[in-house]
């Protein structure tokens, strides 16, 4: 029986039905993406219109500007475009990576990126937003589950807006050091982002502690939380978080606390603890942390035995450098066969080393052992496998040759050999090796003579730091390549003049060649040599005048050319040095007026000209422009005549400030590479030569929070001026060899910091103040050879001092000098202060006795005239009778 045809019909629009389904499944399995939507297309351009592009907005080299693909065309379809990510079902965009886009401008709350309210993913790593504050408006894109904003100069506080993304499990806002974190951040991070795994704030404001919640976070894989100003206790427990890959809690000085016994199970591939105040010994169990592919702890206060560390065989960095670990250094160090980089610099490590433990490391590249108490043995048996260094500190080994595997090295960057026992030439392999690559030498402080080839020309090409000091080298100054930027071969016995080559080295940035025995003219294109930072001539034979130094954008922070033969007047050139920190000119035969005209510069914190020919008065000073920052002046031995120069005491600001907690030292920075190609700041100090405690004391670095003032032997006369009590900051004070007059001014027991105050050889008098018994720090004291009268005062300090502090003052008296005082009361002297007061108090109690006397006097005589007792009145008073002397109301006779 055949079908009917309602049913075949039937029949065949389900079929088409079915057709029909299947195709739309394909058409969507096939990948057809829809388009964005408009609304979010828009916003995106409106995005890019609120900024511009400029390539310097980026730092990272592969930087370019993502959001030029970006047309405002009606068929562009926006989820194509470089940087945005769509959902492929939805459309609505989910991702955008504009990191290294090239972007400046502000982002304000208001802008069109809070509009993409489906927005996931966001990151704006390495722009420019010129220092805008984070927008409160964050908490628009309530769907962040990743949010980077690293190196992109955010400022202010962080709006805890922020921590309402509750579906964070990536959070990076490191590196924008205008940053700040409220002290409770971090608890309201562990409260409200329970699900992150990645948290990064490094070089973020947080001065905080971490709270022990922090351990409460189970799914963190990553905390990096670099320089931040951390300090307390950290928390044991973040070190056994059951996933946690990356620890990174570097360079947080006042941070403090210890490793635990660590899980054997811990994933933990890379710590970090370098530069904080962590202590106590390293635990055994580091060594079964085989994930473990870092460990950077120098810098801390890390004591007892390295542990054995045979087992971490992916361990690409071991770095406990500057701690006070002991013991030897282990062998089971040569098993770990991945190692690059190895540095156990300033320990107090021991014994004998056989070099050959680390020339079994194939893949090692770095190797620092410096400054320990070790000796390294340097014959290996074959030279077929070394390693290829490219970083090899070896200083203060005890080394007594040259290594001969050097020899087979041609990939060195850094050679540093100093401060060990190498006798003798520099052999003449030495200058084919490395050739293309070296780029920093170090030889100083052994006992090298010279080299063994001349004239002596350096073959490496790319030589930016020489470092020859404190050895015995002769002849001509070696000569660098142009590539030079640090050349030192101070303390030797070179002479010779400075060549003409020195003009054609215009990277210098440090030129010291002291103590030696140069001569000849200063060559006139010194002042050509706009980078440098540090020019260090003094303690040579050089004679002629100073050229003319400074120039347009000059860099220069220190000046030395003291102890030599020098005439002529200081350069005017140097009022240009606008950076300048440190003048020494001293021990020359200057003949100029004191230049007060260097009081222009901002940043000067050390004037020395003292044995040079200064003559007359240091002039009035200008506030605006006298010497903002300056913290020592020496100006003695000269002939400088007239008055103190009290004004320019009173406009010294920065001597008249306490910061003994500033123990940093005057001094300037200089890049170098450290392990593995990363850098770290090297620093150059001022040294200098002063009086202190009536002896010459070579400074080799200057604290910087030092303060002190040397004008003695010139022929400065008058008073010494109260106002020298405001620089409060003084340590030094030296008047002494002058023609002063007056008394000692009370007003020098405010300088509370004062350790030698010397004003001998004067024509002081009066009293010794009592006062100054309050100067607890006062270690030296001299007033000897002057006019001063009355005993000495005693307690506290005084009783230290011995009789040469007081010889040749004829009238002072009492202990320690052998005359004794005449008045027993009179063992202390009344100081200008309390005589004052005494006169005061003595003045007025007469005063009101006479008026008191007077007072009954009168009501008594006036009682008698009422009751007309008058006779008897001008009988007793004798009053009247003109043969009679009068005796007055004291009982004195007129």
């Amino acid at each position: 029986m055949g079908l009917s045809f309602p049913l075949i019909i039937l029949i065949v629009r389900f079929l088409v039905s079915l057709m029909m389904f299947y195709l739309i499944l394909l058409a969507s399995s096939s990948g057809v993406q829809p388009l964005c939507h408009d609304d979010e297309r828009f916003a995106l351009l409106q995005f890019k219109e609120s900024f511009i592009i400029n390539l310097s907005a980026s730092e990272d080299s592969f930087a370019y500007p993502k959001v030029s693909s970006w047309k405002p065309d009606q068929i562009s379809d926006c989820c194509k475009w470089d940087g945005v990510e769509c959902n492929k079902d939805t459309g609505h965009v989910i991702g955008l990576d504009l990191s290294s886009s090239c972007l400046k401008g502000f982002l304000n709350s208001n802008s069109s990126l809070f509009r993409l309210a489906h927005l996931q993913n966001l990151n704006l790593d390495d722009n420019d937003f010129n220092s805008s504050p984070l927008p409160t408006s964050f908490r628009l894109l309530s769907r962040l589950t990743n949010l980077s904003l690293s190196d992109s100069i955010f400022s202010g506080q962080i709006p805890s807006e922020i921590f309402e993304l509750s579906k964070l499990v990536f959070l990076d806002l490191s590196y924008n050091p205008l940053l700040k974190l409220q002290k409770s951040g971090l608890r309201v991070i562990a409260q409200n982002l329970t699900n992150l795994k990645v948290l990064s704030l490094d070089q973020v404001g947080i001065s905080s502690n971490v709270p022990n919640i922090l351990a409460n976070l189970s799914s963190l894989t990553s905390l990096s939380l670099r320089k931040c100003d951390l300090h307390g206790e950290f928390p044991v427990g973040i070190f056994h978080l059951p996933n946690l890959q990356l620890l990174h809690i570097q360079f947080n000085e006042y941070l403090t606390g210890y490793v635990p016994e660590l899980n054997r199970t811990s994933p933990l591939e890379s710590l970090s603890l370098a530069h904080t105040n962590f202590y106590g010994e390293l635990p055994d169990s580091i060594g079964h942390l085989k994930s473990l592919v870092e460990l950077i702890a120098g810098f801390c206060n890390f004591s007892g035995e390295i542990p054995p560390l045979g087992n971490l065989t992916n361990l690409i960095e071991l770095e406990l450098l500057f701690n006070s670990l002991h013991g030897s250094i282990p062998q089971s160090i040569s098993r770990l066969v991945n190692l690059e980089a190895l540095s156990l610099d300033d320990n107090h490590l021991s014994g004998m080393v056989e070099f050959e433990l680390f020339l079994r490391l194939r893949k090692l590249e770095a190797l620092q052992l410096s400054r320990n108490n070790i000796s390294l043995l340097t014959n290996p048996s074959t030279n077929s496998t070394f390693p290829k260094f490219r970083i090899l500190y070896l200083a203060d080994c005890d080394l007594r040759e040259f290594p001969e595997f050097l020899m087979n090295q041609d990939q060195l960057e850094l050679l540093d050999l100093g401060e060990n026992k190498i006798l003798g030439q520099v052999p003449k392999w030495m200058g084919n090796i490395s050739t293309e690559t070296l780029w920093d030498l170090a030889l100083e402080h052994n006992f090298l003579t010279g080299f063994d080839q001349l004239p002596v020309v350096l073959p490496y090409v790319n030589l930016n730091v020489l470092k020859l000091d404190s050895n015995m080298l002769q002849g001509s100054l070696p000569i660098p390549p142009p590539s030079i930027t640090f050349y030192s071969v101070s303390n030797n016995n070179l002479t010779g003049e400075i060549p003409h080559w020195i003009c054609n080295r215009s990277l210098i940035t440090e030129l010291n060649l002291s103590s030696n025995n140069l001569s000849g003219l200063l060559p006139q294109c010194l002042g050509n040599l706009s980078h440098s930072l540090s020019l260090d001539l003094h303690s040579n034979n050089f004679h002629g005048t100073i050229p003319q130094i400074c120039g347009e954008a000059n860099k220069l922070a220190m000046i030395d050319f003291s102890q030599n033969h020098l005439l002529g007047s200081v350069p005017r050139s140097l009022a240009n040095c606008t950076k300048l920190k440190a003048v020494n000119l001293g021990n020359n035969q200057i003949h100029d007026i004191f230049p007060s005209w260097l009081g222009i510069l901002p940043e000067l914190r050390i004037l020395i000209l003292r044995f040079n020919q200064l003559y007359g008065t240091i002039g009035s000073s200008d506030s605006n422009f006298d010497f903002p920052k300056l913290h020592i002046i020496d100006l003695s031995n000269n002939d400088l005549t007239g008055k103190l120069p009290s004004e320019h005491f009173q406009n010294w600001k920065a001597m008249q400030i306490v910061d003994a907690e500033s123990l940093k030292y005057v001094e300037e920075n200089q890049t170098q590479v450290t392990l593995v190609g990363n850098r770290m700041s090297h620093t150059y100090s001022f040294s200098m030569t002063m009086v202190n405690k009536g002896r010459e004391t070579q400074y080799e670095k200057v604290n910087d929070f030092f303060i002190a003032i040397d004008l003695s032997n010139n022929r400065f006369e008058g008073e010494i001026p109260d106002v020298v009590g405001n620089l409060k900051g003084l340590h030094l004070l030296n008047l002494s060899s002058n023609f002063l007059t007056g008394p000692i001014p009370f007003t020098l027991a405010n300088l509370t910091g004062l350790e030698v105050l010397d004003l001998s050889q004067n024509k002081l008098s009066g009293a010794i103040p009592l006062q100054l018994t309050k100067l607890t720090s006062l270690s030296h004291f001299n007033v000897s050879h002057n006019h001063l009268t009355g005993p000495i005062p005693h307690g506290k300090q005084f009783d230290i001092f011995d009789n040469s502090s007081f010889s040749e003052n004829p009238k002072l008296c009492g202990s320690p000098l052998s005359k004794k005082c005449g008045n027993p009361e009179d063992s202390l002297p009344p100081s200008s202060s309390h005589k004052s007061e005494f006169s005061f108090d003595f003045g007025w109690k007469v005063v009101a006795i006479g008026y008191g006397c007077g007072f009954v006097f009168g009501v008594v005589s006036g009682q008698i005239v009422i009751t007309k007792k008058y006779g008897w009145f001008m009988k007793t008073f004798a009053i009247g009778q003109p043969n009679r002397r009068r005796v007055n109301w004291r009982g004195r006779r007129n």
